[in-house]
């Protein structure tokens, strides 16, 4: 195993303290992790949709000049984007707003001043948060969300022979990491449909990011406007860990070196959809693939390979990874919420038949 001065903490801290909760471990890997590099593209650990195309940001662009024209082009209407990564998306998507008659001011919610230094590079003008709580409160709120909500910490529990109890982070008789069930009880934490499980059995939830989900929601309620999330994850309830690890693009193990590799987890839509619901805003779930081909990514992969032809091979493929099911578009999903006094967002079931009703 590469060890990393924050897996030599780790240890330390285990050593004298006992077994870490999963979300603590996830949550300070990721936050050593984001804080210290620009993670993305081909020689960074990972690549994003936007990375891979400017027709992803041009969809998402244009998804939300098209509920903010529906809603009566409300002034002052402000673009706000969660972990812009290096600032792609924000720009292809600001240039499609742009040509829809669209230029909001632009906010960025992000922790990196790595990060920050490069999305100020590309975006000038922008402003920087840490969090939504210092966003304006007075303006209609269109904002994007890509590959956010999967790195925030999950707690997990696992079923044992003694009922269930919080999966940690321990260390084995080889004083490797290991997952180990934590000493306290923990039935009343799990859904009285899933106590009786058979043991080994483990269930995720993100606190982090039902939070999150909360609180925008209720300034969309507030302030109005849309939001758009995509992320790779179930749009209906499971068990078993989705957590996972990736470096330099390739799958590792989730102990291999913490703070130097991206932790992410699988995101529980349909946790976070019945959320926003129960706060009294719309939303709705569909995939990747069939929210771009609603948008009408296949015209605009179209339109660029008639215009530049020497890319033609690149698009097709750009295209097909953004939608093929066996790619990312069955993987990847896409939640759209939007304030209840607003259009729904095209693209998505229920969007599209409020929309060929007005």
């Amino acid at each position: 195993m590469s060890e990393t001065g924050l897996a030599d903490s780790f240890r330390r801290l285990i050593a004298q303290h006992g077994p870490l909760p999963v979300s603590r471990y996830m949550g300070e890997s990721n936050a050593r992790y984001y804080t210290t590099r620009d993670p993305l593209g081909a020689a960074g650990d990972f690549t994003t949709a936007p990375e891979i195309s400017q027709m992803f940001g041009e969809m998402a662009g244009l998804w939300l000049a098209d509920i903010w024209a529906r809603a009566g082009r409300p002034a002052g209407a402000i673009y706000v984007e969660l972990g812009p990564g290096r600032g792609t998306l924000a720009k292809d998507a600001l240039r499609a707003m742009a040509s829809q008659g669209l230029r909001p001011e632009v906010h960025l919610v992000e922790g990196s001043e790595v990060l920050r230094r490069i999305q100020g590079g590309v975006l000038s003008g922008a402003r920087f948060h840490d969090t939504l709580d210092t966003l304006p409160d007075d303006r209609p709120i269109l904002l994007l969300a890509n590959e956010f909500l999967d790195a925030l910490p999950v707690r997990q529990l696992v079923m044992t022979e003694k009922g269930w109890r919080e999966r940690m982070v321990g260390l084995d008789d080889n004083g490797a990491f290991a997952f180990v069930a934590g000493p306290s009880p923990m039935d009343q934490a799990v859904p009285e449909a899933q106590r009786a499980a058979t043991p080994g059995t483990v269930i995720e939830t993100c606190p982090a990011a039902a939070t999150l989900i909360e609180a925008l929601a209720r300034r969309l309620d507030v302030q109005g406007g849309a939001a758009l999330f995509i992320d790779y994850g179930h749009l209906a309830p499971r068990s078993g860990s989705t957590l996972q690890a990736v470096r330099a693009q390739e799958k590792v193990d989730v102990f291999a070196a913490p703070g130097e590799m991206d932790l992410t987890a699988h995101v529980d839509f349909a946790t976070l959809d019945a959320i926003a619901r129960r706060e009294g805003v719309a939303s709705s779930l569909t995939t990747q693939g069939a929210w771009l081909t609603a948008m009408g990514i296949g015209l605009r992969a179209q339109a660029l390979a008639k215009a530049t032809p020497d890319r033609a091979d690149e698009l097709a493929q750009a295209y097909d990874r953004l939608v093929q099911p066996g790619e990312m578009g069955e993987l990847f999903k896409a939640m759209a919420l939007s304030a209840r006094d607003w259009p729904r967002g095209a693209g998505f079931p229920e969007g599209e038949r409020r929309r060929s009703e007005k």
